[in-house]
């Protein structure tokens, strides 16, 4: 490692400036530390980019390198006769080597990726060592019930949090809530900061939706469902019916030869999801419905139309 050039394992020209040397080993130290990269080889690879940062971004270093190359960085090649431990560096200043390098060990090796790259951001490393942090507020849950279409079309709502003391005492605060279009049943709301406050900072609230039944709208996914009861020769002879979505009402056209639990689809007429995104869709689940009081002259129709109709509505079960 000593023997190669610095610029080079930087892949940078000698005229770099600081932020260009910082940013090459920005890159370098993402694809070769050992807390991302397990590859044989990449460790040395970054320590061998490490030296050459240490020394290239140290304005006392960077003049010996240049001018003495790797002699200069340990002691030789740039001593004055007579000088000692003292030598000559550039600008003509008496410098002492052992200062300058302490003995060459790299304060980068042996740190984190996360804490390397905080360094590089200007934050310090001096310390590696945890401060006694002042605990952060804790997190707060509260439920709130939605009617089944103010979670389909969202809505804002407000909620009273006590966030300190008990009873009379307690500081009652009331926050807005935008619930977004499409929310589920148990979703979790995340208000951040507005749970308990702490000198530390605040916690997180979480608002956990429960959602009412609807009389009718079913909810699968983002898809809706409603059940359309008709009659038998409203499935025989295919007719028009009004029905519900979400939107309000529209028609819909039942095929002649309809049969019980066939799903009709109503293409766009669901919900969205929580994160946004195409709607869903509607299906209409016939349900056929016999007469439950027959006359007599209807009786005398439907033993006509047995006589008449021959098709056998079990046909191709396995047990046939």
């Amino acid at each position: 490692m000593a023997g190669r050039d610095y610029y080079e394992i930087l892949g940078i020209s000698r005229s770099a400036t600081k932020a260009q040397i910082k940013s090459a080993y920005r890159k370098l130290a993402r694809k070769y530390h050992p807390d991302v990269n397990k590859s044989p080889g990449t460790t040395e690879k970054f320590k061998e980019a490490t030296a050459a940062y240490e020394v290239l971004s140290d304005p006392s270093k960077r003049p010996l390198y240049d001018q003495f190359g790797h002699a200069g960085l340990t002691g030789q090649g740039q001593t004055a006769p007579g000088a000692g431990a003292y030598g000559r560096s550039p600008g003509g200043f008496a410098v002492n080597i052992n200062d300058i390098f302490g003995g060459g060990s790299s304060g980068f090796v042996g740190m984190s990726l996360d804490d390397i790259l905080n360094a590089l951001r200007g934050r310090s490393r001096r310390s590696r060592r945890p401060r006694a942090a002042v605990p952060r507020g804790r997190d707060m849950e509260y439920e709130i019930t939605l009617d089944f279409l103010q979670a389909i079309n969202g809505a804002t709502t407000t909620v009273r949090i006590a966030q300190d003391g008990r009873g009379k005492s307690a500081r009652v605060e009331t926050i807005e809530v935008k619930i977004p279009p499409g929310v589920q049943d148990a979703q979790r709301i995340r208000l951040r900061g507005k749970g308990q406050a702490s000198p530390g900072g605040s916690g997180d609230l979480y608002i956990i939706t429960r959602i009412r039944k609807h009389p009718y709208f079913r909810r699968k996914g983002n898809d809706i469902y409603v059940d359309l009861p008709i009659s038998i020769t409203e499935a025989a002879l295919g007719t028009k019916v009004d029905l519900p979505t979400i939107d309000g009402m529209t028609t819909v056209t039942i095929p002649p030869g309809t049969s019980s639990s066939r799903k009709l689809r109503l293409k766009g007429k669901g919900t969205v999801g929580p994160r946004g995104g195409a709607r869903g869709d509607q299906y209409v689940i016939i349900k056929i419905v016999a007469p439950q009081k027959l006359s007599g002259p209807h009786m005398e129709l439907l033993r006509k139309l047995q006589n008449i109709d021959k098709s056998d509505p079990r046909a191709g079960l396995p047990w046939k």
